[in-house]
């Protein structure tokens, strides 16, 4: 299906349920699925992994009420990018349309839901087997980071200029998009038109009084550890998937790797992971904050019921979704995540 099909079909409706870490949202996807007769297509971007699912809060099989895609579809550690899942996405919200239901994407993975949702374009070789990504790659293990960034430096001085020489996958990255006629530079100037793939999306935004969300966080991280985060861990590292755990998005996972191979405190675990996570809710803040198209729910003091009310009245407000409505509801400011 092309990106125009998509955008006439009458039956391809979408609605995402955005917003920082713990804050409700696959709870109130769900039912908000269950009321739309709809199917939940993931978006997180570390719940498409096998075997890692304590540390990600992924829903247990037996508790779901409506069908869920886009989940356990790679082993941690595998090969796996935005590109892959716009694919993937694509593909489940295509076949939800065709079965007459509703597209429900839930998750915090800002990148993740553009590129399944927005009108994206990434490099054609984006994974395994690619030879010019495996050429340049070979090219920084021979002659370092520098050089590799410098050799960027030398054929797109501006797109050199807005990536950091250590962040050796984007100068990669943008090497094969000049290999394939466009630049890093253009890309990214790019990134703030959000046009649309889907006519009918409408994106809902979940926010919470900092120190709500801040008890919530640590109450699901003290939850994670009863529920035996710790024997996730040990299982996957007994796996061969100590590279995936300890990569730098593993929050709940990379600190216990500690406690298992060194010893450490899981005290200091524990409150590492609450800290890491707190960070990570304000960053999806400041992403989600920067879409206009977002309408913003406080569900502080809301049932889920009472949540799922009024998010329907935000989706039907103003007829076909992802018209209007946007504009009539304040973003949460910075300072509601801060401290």
């Amino acid at each position: 299906m092309t990106a125009s099909d998509d955008m006439t079909a009458p039956k391809t409706r979408v609605i995402a349920v955005v917003g920082p870490t713990a804050v409700g949202k696959t709870a109130l996807a769900e039912e908000l699925a269950v009321r739309l007769d709809g199917e939940i297509v993931n978006a997180d971007s570390m719940q498409i992994y096998r075997g890692m699912d304590i540390g990600t809060a992924k829903p247990p099989e037996s508790e779901r009420r409506v069908p869920y895609r886009c989940l356990d579809i790679v082993d941690p550690g595998a090969p796996y990018s935005a590109a892959l899942f716009q694919r993937d996405a694509r593909e489940a919200i295509a076949g939800i349309a065709s079965r007459g239901r509703t597209a429900v994407v839930v998750g915090g993975t800002g990148l993740y839901l553009r590129a399944a949702l927005d009108e994206m374009s990434f490099p054609r070789g984006e994974q395994v087997g690619n030879p010019t990504r495996e050429r340049y790659e070979a090219y920084e293990a021979a002659n370092g980071p520098r050089a590799l960034h410098a050799l960027l430096a030398e054929r797109d001085p501006q797109s050199a200029a807005l990536i950091h020489p250590n962040n050796v996958r984007r100068v990669v990255r943008a090497l094969e998009l000049l290999d394939e006629g466009t630049t890093y530079a253009e890309q990214s100037a790019g990134f703030g038109d959000r046009s649309a793939h889907y006519a009918d999306t409408a994106w809902i935004g979940l926010a919470m009084n900092r120190q709500a969300l801040y008890d919530r966080i640590d109450a699901r991280v003290d939850a994670m550890i009863d529920k035996g985060l710790l024997d996730e861990v040990r299982l996957l590292l007994d796996s061969g998937f100590r590279d995936a755990l300890t990569a730098g998005q593993a929050i709940g996972y990379k600190e216990l790797v500690g406690v298992i191979e060194r010893h450490e405190r899981l005290e200091d675990a524990v409150a590492a992971i609450k800290q890491a996570s707190r960070r990570y809710a304000k960053r999806q803040l400041t992403w989600f904050r920067a879409d206009p198209r977002v309408r913003w729910l406080d569900v502080t003091d809301l049932s889920l019921s009472a949540a799922a009310d009024a998010a329907l009245k935000l989706i039907d407000s103003d007829g076909p979704l992802g018209e209007g409505g946007a504009s009539e509801l304040a973003a949460p400011a910075d300072a509601d995540l801060e401290g």
